[in-house]
């Protein structure tokens, strides 16, 4: 958890909040797109986060790519922006997530090839075989991916 957040969460706890994110689409040359299994739910998602105080949703996307994936990105295009769906994280944590989806652009770097403490694994998967989401949220992300690439 960021330290943004987690400072917040030591003060209110599990209750209620409206937190910015932004997270993005990789595609790779067979328009696969690069998803993240995540420790939290062992469910897959597209590699992003929240942002932490004073960062732009762009910012927040590199660093989150960075951190999640091991590749440096791109923003491209904004896809959508996700601010009607509530989530409840398995530790009680609740939240309203605004996210910002990004189509990002492959810059440097190599895929993590070890767990880390938000990563259990990444893999590319077809736009028309997608797996097991851990949010609604993340299910209208791949469907607006499909709507454009399929």
């Amino acid at each position: 958890m960021s330290g943004y957040v987690a400072a917040i969460r030591a003060q209110v706890g599990h209750r209620p909040l409206i937190l910015n994110s932004a997270s993005g689409a990789l595609l790779n040359s067979q328009k696969q797109v690069l998803l993240q299994e995540r420790t939290d739910t062992g469910d897959w998602g597209f590699p992003g986060g929240y942002l932490e105080y004073g960062e732009t949703y762009e910012q927040a996307l590199t660093r989150e790519f960075q951190e999640d994936a091991g590749v440096n990105v791109l923003p491209e295009r904004l896809l959508t922006l996700s601010d009607d769906l509530t989530y409840q994280y398995p530790n009680g944590d609740q939240v309203q997530p605004i996210n910002c989806f990004y189509l990002v652009r492959y810059m440097s770097g190599q895929l993590l090839g070890m767990k880390t403490d938000e990563t259990m694994a990444l893999a590319y998967f077809a736009l028309s075989n997608p797996p097991h989401f851990f949010n609604q949220q993340h299910v209208q992300m791949f469907e607006k991916l499909q709507s454009l690439f399929l």
